[in-house]
């Protein structure tokens, strides 16, 4: 799922023609935006805070073969949570699974990857190392 909510809504609609746009569904609940608190540690592992409230958009779709798709995905895009939450249906399909995990879950991981190792690699390029002389005694 994490996949799916980070994907390109244009990248979700393209994958969507390509291997799921036969299937009917019918929303389980009508799509809701709302808000989350989002919470942070001091220094990565400390004690808990909040950090403030971000904007998430949820989606319930339910397939022609019951299964129900769930998607929660960060900000205002109600047909990103819809698409994600249609290939989580989907994906609950064993005869369907396999094909939607190797066409589109793994293409969307690969190119998340990339783009991440893009953007580690440009903040490496600023990165600066300070060093400490000791004096004598």
């Amino acid at each position: 799922m994490g996949v799916l909510a980070r994907a390109e809504p244009t990248a979700l609609d393209q994958l969507w023609l390509e291997h799921g746009g036969d299937a009917t569904f019918t929303p389980a609940r009508a799509t809701q935006t709302g808000l989350v608190m989002v919470r942070g540690r001091a220094g990565g592992t400390g004690q808990r805070f909040n950090v403030g409230e971000m904007t998430v958009t949820r989606a319930a779709m339910t397939a022609a073969t019951g299964h129900v798709g769930l998607a929660y995905v960060r900000g205002r895009d109600k047909r990103h949570a819809e698409m994600a939450a249609r290939f989580d249906a989907l994906l609950q399909d064993p005869q369907q699974r396999p094909n939607l995990l190797a066409k589109v879950i793994e293409p969307l991981a690969a190119a998340q990857a990339r783009r991440r190792q893009q953007v580690e690699t440009k903040a490496a390029t600023t990165r600066v190392e300070f060093f400490t002389v000791a004096r004598g005694e």
